[in-house]
Formats: structure tokens, sequence, C-alpha cells
């Protein structure tokens, strides 16, 4: 069995690296492409004397930091299990847990979701801070699936449930946006937008899918350590994919 958690330890220490990598090359290779984030107070229009939105510039978003910035969060997040963090990696996996990996989902996916947001045309701060909040929350429940099932005979899915419906209302808001740009006119996403969507959206909730197969202990699943796993190839993947969609559709320099 420690061979298993050394082994972990290296897979761990790879895949920091790769994110890392791929982290340095975003920064260093983007174009300078942004996108804007509008507050839109209430001001009234003396005109019509009645209250209406006013949309502000708040910021442009640098996009190619950004997507750099989810990847190297998750090179920090393995560097730390790999390293000062190992210790207690293994006395959390042995328990049936890992609450770091929940943590720097919380910031790291939440991070994602708004870009692709942003790509559909979400730009208000409310609604970006709303997103990443929600879809934060949703990774803080997998933490209290984990705490509160080391607790109890049968597998309790309250924390589960409440994920999934927290984890949905984002992707409800983006496909609204999405569907309501694709049926604009002539001011449609661009095209690797179409791409993105749909791909991240199943990638997200595969994430679901392989905590329901730990639990269930199906097959392979019934070693927790093989869940552990899957977890860090999904969170590689998926970063990887949105990463260089991005950068192949906006940020690669012309």
């Amino acid at each position: 069995m420690e061979r298993k958690y050394t082994g972990l330890r290296r897979f761990n220490l790879g895949m920091g690296i790769l994110h890392l990598i791929q982290g340095i090359f975003m920064i260093a290779v983007s174009n300078d492409t942004t996108y804007p984030i509008y507050t839109n107070f209430l001001n009234f229009d003396i005109a019509t004397r009645s209250l209406k939105p006013n949309a502000e510039l708040v910021y442009e978003v640098p996009f190619g930091i950004a997507v750099a910035f989810f990847l190297l969060i998750s090179a920090v997040a393995h560097f730390y299990l790999a390293t000062i963090g190992y210790q207690r990696y293994v006395k959390n996996l042995k328990t049936g847990m890992n609450s770091t990996r929940f943590y720097e989902y919380a910031l790291s996916s939440s991070l994602m979701i708004v870009l692709i947001g942003m790509l559909v045309g979400i730009w208000d701060l409310g609604a970006i801070i709303l997103i990443f909040a929600v879809n934060a929350t949703m990774n803080l429940f997998g933490i209290m699936m984990e705490l509160h099932n080391q607790h109890t005979e049968k597998t309790n899915w309250t924390a589960f449930i409440y994920g999934c419906i927290a984890g949905i209302v984002p992707w409800i808001v983006i496909m609204l946006y999405f569907v309501g740009a694709v049926n604009s006119g002539e001011a449609k996403p661009p095209p690797f937008v179409y791409t993105i969507v749909p791909t991240l959206f199943v990638f997200f909730n595969i994430f679901a899918i392989n905590m329901v197969l730990q639990y269930k202990k199906i097959g392979p699943w019934k070693d927790y350590l093989f869940g552990e796993r899957v977890y860090i190839i999904l969170s590689l993947s998926a970063k990887t994919v949105l990463a260089w969609l991005i950068w192949a559709g906006t940020l690669a320099p012309v």
C-alpha cells in the first residue's frame, strides 16, 4: 500500500510539472486579447424620468494570464501534495478524503467557468462573482460529502445532491447566454466556443460520475486511490482542453 502512496506522490509531482509548463507557455506566447467586465448600476434618466442600468467598464481581463492562472493554481496544489503536504495527503487518503483537491477545484474550476461565461457574453461583475461563488460552493459540498461519510454506515448523498444543484446553476446561465448569442443574428460566438461549451460541460459532469463510482465501489473504484488518480487525470484533461481551445481560438499570436 505504501508503494501506491509513493506512486501517487510521483504522479502529483508529474502533474504539477505539466500544469506549470502549460501555464508558463500561456503567459509567454499568448497575445494581448482581453475581455471586459462591466457594472450595470442603476442610473436615473432625466429624459425619461426612470431608472435604467448604466453600463460602465470596470476592467479588461487579459485572457492569456487568466488561462495561465487556473493552470498555475493546479500546479501549486500538486506540488504541495507531493512535498510539504504529502504526510497530511496520505493521512486523509487513508480515511477516504482529499480536501486539498476540492479547495483547489473551488478556485481553478470556478475561474474556468467564469472564463467560459465571458466567452458567451457574461460580462457583468455581479454575475461573474455569483457564478464563481456558486461553482466554488459545489466543490465545498464535495468536501462535506467526503467528511460526512466517514461517520456513516451507509452513504449519505445529501451533500452530493446539494453540490449538483449548485453546480448546474452556472451552466444554466451559460447556456442561456450561449443560445441567446447563437440566435442574435450576425454577432454569433466564434467557432471554438461551440466546442468549448459542450466539451467542458461533459468534463464537469464526469467529476460527479467519478464520485458516484467511488461511493458505489464499482469495479476498480473499490480502491479510493483509483478514484483519486481519475480525479487527477480529469483535472489535467479538462484544464488542458480548455486552455488550448481558448489559445487556438483567440490567444495564438497572428
